[in-house]
């Protein structure tokens, strides 16, 4: 998870919204810049927000933090596709949710991260 929120959030910050709009068959980047730009920045901390804090059991509770905010990023992107009509981009959403979810169950309930004392 940690690599494709990565990957997703370079490429939303460091993208021309127009290539990332040819690339992905969609205007949403080109007619919604800072939309394009907030999601970068949530995709990457929520990236390194999933990993980091398990590696180093630093503030392990942001895990499940930065899980929960992916999942709201997943449910967000699709609704905002399915009324914008862009059901293409719905799988990729629906593959990723349940990852976060599972996630966001599995350190906030199962298996919590026991911080470095």
């Amino acid at each position: 998870m940690f690599a494709a929120f990565v990957l997703f959030g370079f490429q939303k910050l460091f993208m021309p919204g127009e290539a990332l709009a040819a690339m992905w068959q969609t205007r949403w980047p080109v007619e919604h810049p800072w939309l394009l730009r907030f999601t970068g920045v949530v995709d990457m901390a929520g990236g390194v927000g999933i990993l980091m804090p398990a590696v180093t059991r630093i503030q392990p509770r942001l895990t499940v933090l930065a899980a929960l905010g992916c999942t709201l990023l997943q449910i967000s992107a699709i609704a905002f596709h399915a009324t914008r009509g862009e059901f293409a981009a719905l799988p990729l959403n629906f593959i990723l949710l349940p990852f976060v979810v599972f996630i966001l169950w599995g350190r906030g309930k199962k298996a919590p991260i026991v911080p470095r004392h």
